[in-house]
């Protein structure tokens, strides 16, 4: 295989012999890829007829592995930020580059695709599916992607032992702790080994102690998985675990100290 990410046919198949779902349209060559946002630039229409300017002229580059946190005040456009990335929000202007993908000039079809395939999201709610069990919610996103489904199942369980919930598994989702259901939510978004990954304040609905241990893991998980991490936060302790603290300031990044 060559150095770049190729797109495959849009067709469905079953899930390969390694487990990952067949029907990606986005395959690895390399570890190496990058997430490359350029010039990124967001804005949105206010009730009274005015334009919100939110990215201004956003770049960031990050490597496999990496993880990176993106800080500033409320409403300063991380989570804007992060679902222009992810293929959720369009951009203006500028472009969003993961794994040989042009982000802000696929199809429809592809993103979904490709998030799908790729992309890994933590928001702050779990969003997880209250009536099954831990191991079903974490398997869920290879059952849709056709992966069979006792790989899913094999796939989910180890990836909640990774998290400590392995006394857990059969537990319906609503029946767990706050701090558990985000555990499930972590293992649900790195179950797909996504190259991607974005986490919309995880921490934001937990305690400390257990927004530390739910923080960490997340940033374990994706550098074994070698995927890129951009982590929005407003807990610096988590900030502090990755790789690189970016400040969301006027609608611009700066690395460096600052809120």
């Amino acid at each position: 295989m060559g150095s770049k990410f190729r797109v495959q046919s849009s067709k469905s198949h079953e899930g390969d012999a390694d487990g990952r779902a067949a029907s990606s349209n986005f395959e690895p060559a390399t570890l190496n890829f990058e997430l490359e946002v350029a010039d990124l630039r967001k804005s949105f229409r206010e009730p009274a007829g005015g334009v919100l300017e939110v990215l201004r002229g956003v770049s960031l580059k990050l490597k496999a592995g990496e993880a990176a946190a993106v800080v500033g005040a409320s409403g300063a456009g991380k989570t804007t930020l992060l679902h222009v990335c992810g293929g959720l929000e369009a951009a203006d202007a500028g472009s969003v580059k993961v794994c040989g993908l042009d982000v802000t000039r696929a199809s429809p079809a592809e993103l979904v695709r490709w998030r799908g395939a790729q992309v890994g999201f933590v928001f702050q709610f779990h969003h997880l599916l209250t009536d099954l069990s831990a191991e079903e919610n974490v398997a869920l996103p290879l059952l849709v992607a056709r992966v069979r489904r006792r790989e899913a199942l094999t796939r989910a369980r180890g990836l909640l032992e990774k998290v400590g919930l392995a006394r857990r598994l059969a537990h319906a989702a609503g029946e767990l702790s706050g701090g558990e259901q985000q555990r499930v939510a972590v293992a649900r978004a790195l179950v797909t080994r996504p190259r991607l990954v974005l986490a919309d304040e995880p921490t934001g609905n937990l305690d400390a102690r257990t927004g530390a241990e739910v923080g960490a893991l997340l940033l374990s998980l994706s550098r074994e998985a070698r995927a890129c991490a951009l982590v929005a936060t407003h807990n610096e302790s988590l900030a502090a675990l990755c790789d690189r603290r970016l400040v969301l300031r006027d609608g611009r990044l700066d690395e460096g100290v600052g809120c």
